[in-house]
């Protein structure tokens, strides 16, 4: 039986993705830019007995914790669609952040620019295709 027939007759177990954690070296700082730079809404978190801060992303959360000697992944990141990638570097640009370059578009992936927050984690901006 093919993925798609076994898709087509399950039930559905997961909805849309409810928050992306991610280790910082400084909370503070990672606060900052995440609200500042990217315009991200703080949002109430729990006192866990560690810092952390949490921020709503148009329905989807970012969870923000600090941690001791953080190192950055060297490959893992997460995306934020965008309506539009250029306008979105240019203002990122426009704040001193560094920015690729958005690519031409890839089919099935849209285009695509990268930055990373001041703890080293990579975060995509994607502009997804435009269909029709």
């Amino acid at each position: 039986m093919s993925r798609q027939a076994k898709s087509a007759g399950a039930t559905r177990l997961l909805g849309g993705v409810h928050h992306v954690s991610l280790d910082v070296a400084d909370v503070a700082t990672a606060s900052r830019f995440y609200e500042d730079a990217l315009g991200l809404t703080p949002i109430e978190r729990p006192d866990f007995g560690f810092p952390g801060a949490w921020f709503d992303a148009n329905g989807t959360q970012v969870h923000l914790i600090e941690v001791a000697d953080h190192r950055a992944p060297t490959s893992q990141h997460f995306a934020f669609r965008v309506d539009d990638v250029d306008a979105v570097v240019a203002a990122l640009v426009e704040k001193g952040i560094e920015v690729s370059p958005p690519s031409a578009g890839f089919p099935g992936a849209g285009r695509q620019a990268f930055l990373k927050d001041p703890s080293g984690n990579l975060i995509e901006l994607n502009q997804p295709d435009r269909i029709g």
